[in-house]
């Protein structure tokens, strides 16, 4: 592979199923060793994007390169040199994790298979459990099994769809830490994911809905690219006025964080106009707040129509 900047440089890309078009004419250049998250509600055509990039699926419309080839032309090459998780837990339950591992090393015709199943149990903190089956694992091992299996042939490239579905927030953390040091050694992530915290983790973001990006770059490049207004609502009567302010001119969401309430929208003065009855009141304290990433994304889901972020 020739020496190339961007991991991912593809223009246009398209996929219609039937009638639908599920991605529509989207440019993607994701430089080399950053960690890139998909956003966006279910149905979005992340997957269709992650599985077209890879290989896995052929565009009807598009050009460019992914990791130095042709991503139309030599998707073989690139399926060699990527790494494919998906949401499903897809290892043979009834074997143990290093059996697994061992079994996957055989398909790709790794050499030094043993010695490379070794290096990569101990790399992602699997030694310990090496023995245990894959069908006693809890979501947060099978995630790591996983992440390992899709490691051994070591990728250039990680596409990773919702890896950390329904695994506890401590695992997820966990996780994310494995995607940070493999990024550090040049691996290129792109990982699709519902929670912010994780977007928040990532290097740039993009947002796609129903087949279009409708927001790209970093977390405070989204956030100021908003034009998003936000006021937060505190206090023990806070709750209530929840059904008040929606669809008063100038509020676009009402949302709660905790135990606060956000008020968002566009306008700031048709915003204060609707806060000012409430100001006077001494158990609420009302101010203004950066927009977090989580309002912008409700902000986004309710112009496009998603169902959820």
């Amino acid at each position: 592979m020739s020496t190339h900047q961007n991991a991912i440089d593809v223009r246009g890309l398209t996929k219609h199923f039937g009638k639908k078009t599920a991605v529509n004419n989207i440019d993607i250049a994701v430089p080399e060793g950053q960690v890139w998250g998909f956003l966006g509600p279910n149905g979005s055509g992340k997957t269709t994007t992650i599985r077209m990039l890879c290989g896995l699926l052929n565009a009807d419309a598009g050009e460019g390169t992914c990791l130095g080839y042709d991503f139309r032309s030599q998707s073989e090459q690139i399926k060699r040199e990527t790494g494919y998780m998906t949401q499903r837990f897809s290892f043979w339950e009834d074997l143990s994790i290093r059996e697994n591992l061992d079994f996957v090393a055989e398909v790709y015709g790794l050499p030094r298979r043993r010695a490379l199943v070794k290096q990569t149990l101990e790399k992602l903190g699997l030694e310990s459990r090496q023995n245990q089956l894959a069908g006693e694992l809890s979501g947060g091992w099978k995630q790591r099994l996983a992440l390992a299996a899709c490691t051994l042939h070591s990728p250039k490239l990680l596409l990773l769809d919702e890896p950390t579905a329904g695994v506890d927030p401590k695992a997820r953390r966990d996780f994310w830490d494995e995607i940070h040091m493999l990024s550090g050694q040049g691996i290129t992530v792109l990982v699709s994911t519902h929670y912010m915290d994780e977007a928040e983790r990532c290097d740039r973001i993009v947002y796609i809905s129903y087949g279009d990006i409708v927001a790209r770059g970093t977390v405070s490049e989204i956030i100021a690219q908003s034009g998003l207004v936000t006021f937060t609502i505190a206090g023990d009567d806070a709750r209530q006025l929840a059904g008040r302010l929606r669809g008063l001119p100038g509020v676009v969401f009402v949302a709660f964080f905790g135990a606060v309430l956000h008020v968002s929208g566009y306008d700031r003065t048709l915003l204060e106009k609707a806060l000012a009855p409430y100001r006077a009141d001494p158990g609420l304290t009302i101010g203004e707040t950066t927009p977090s990433l989580e309002d912008v994304f409700i902000q986004l889901q309710e112009k496009t129509g998603g169902a959820n972020v």
